[in-house]
């Protein structure tokens, strides 16, 4: 599959995507799902208009967005329900009650875990005329955002009688839980469904209404659509990468992405360097940011800068060693903040370059 056709003309670094791996990814997602309508997925992976569009194709109208750029790019393709699940602060405010007004056929969602920024938001709502709908962000262990598991109940209470917020959901993400052995992982998130239900519960007899629940990312999906009745939402899973490829064999996605490079030097013997250093692909996590591939076990990775990335053949391969002019592809280990060092992903069907996708939403800021 990673093999294109006349590559002459392609700068390197750039970034490819493989239109049938893709569809190939979204399908099996759909399959694994068992309802489309099930999934509430993050567009902060690929960030692009066509891939949101093959999603909404087969029945997915629910989205997650990380900016509200993003945001902006999944309005703009006529999705149902978008949740900007990022809390908001500063200008942000402002910015989500302007596009929610700009496309009001959309149902929004802000998230939210401070009762400071949620009692200016509901200010500023109703300076505005507007309700602003709100996912309470949980956090279940991460300790990245969120209010704590057992505050929650508490922080529901003291924002019940803003006028113009309506709760209506706890959006709980567990990357702790994305633990690599199925089993283990399974095991974990059994235990923090019981948890997320009962919090479910509570919340909703406060509030005299349902609550939704969105929950997990990628590796944690399986586990809560069998474990929960709860929303899906994964993102990486649509590219996938060397990262979650390797440390979750049970989920059987393929890479649908790759950086196309070029070998541009034999400094010394054994040794070559490739026009890929971290101005071209992810620079995180530690470690080797990726695998290129058909030599995959016979090189060793040496060291990285901006638009160098220097490699030694490992011994009794040295005849692999790629020729200067060459060109190679490597799977990042990370592909959502690799996706967004490129303007345009390359487009690539039975080994031919046939579109170019515009990673739209790279931008912290497309109109609003």
């Amino acid at each position: 599959m990673f093999n294109i056709e006349n590559t002459e003309d392609i700068i390197s670094p750039s970034l490819v995507f493989f239109e049938k791996q893709i569809d190939a990814n979204i399908q099996r997602a759909i399959e694994q799902s068992g309802d489309p309508k099930r999934l509430w997925p993050h567009v902060k992976t690929h960030k692009t208009k066509e891939i949101v569009n093959k999603l909404l194709a087969c029945g997915v109208n629910k989205f997650k967005c990380a900016t509200i750029a993003e945001c902006e790019m999944v309005a703009s393709c006529g999705a149902g329900s978008i949740l900007l699940s990022y809390p908001m602060v500063g200008p942000n405010l402002d910015r989500f009650i302007k596009i929610a007004a700009a496309f009001p056929q959309i149902k929004w969602y802000a998230l939210f875990d401070d009762l400071n920024e949620l009692k200016t938001m509901n200010e500023k709502a109703a300076a505005s005329k507007a309700i602003i709908n709100v996912f309470v962000d949980v956090n279940v262990g991460l300790n990245r955002t969120g209010v704590l598991l057992n505050k929650v109940t508490e922080f529901v209470k003291s924002a019940i009688d803003f006028k113009s917020i309506v709760i209506c959901g706890l959006h709980c993400y567990d990357g702790q839980n994305g633990i690599s052995d199925f089993a283990a992982r399974h095991e974990a998130i059994s235990k923090l469904v019981i948890k997320e239900k009962s919090l479910r519960d509570e919340v909703a007899s406060v509030l005299g209404h349902d609550v939704m629940v969105i929950a997990g990312g990628t590796p944690e999906f399986p586990c809560y659509k069998e474990l929960s009745d709860f929303y899906c939402s994964p993102g990486t899973l649509f590219l996938q990468d060397h990262g979650y490829q390797t440390l979750f064999k049970d989920m059987k996605y393929e890479p649908a992405a790759a950086v196309l490079t070029r070998c541009i030097s034999h400094p010394c013997d054994g040794y070559f360097t490739l026009d890929c250093g971290y101005k071209g692909i992810a620079a995180d996590p530690k470690g080797i940011r990726g695998i290129i591939v058909g030599l995959e076990d016979k090189v060793e990775d040496l060291f990285q800068n901006e638009e160098h990335w220097v490699f030694k053949m490992k011994s009794g391969y040295e005849k692999d060693r790629p020729n200067v002019g060459d060109v190679l592809y490597v799977i990042p280990t990370h592909i959502c903040p690799t996706s967004a060092l490129y303007p345009q992903a390359l487009v690539v069907n039975d080994g031919k370059v046939t579109a170019t996708w515009e990673i739209f939403a790279r931008n912290r800021k497309i109109s609003f």
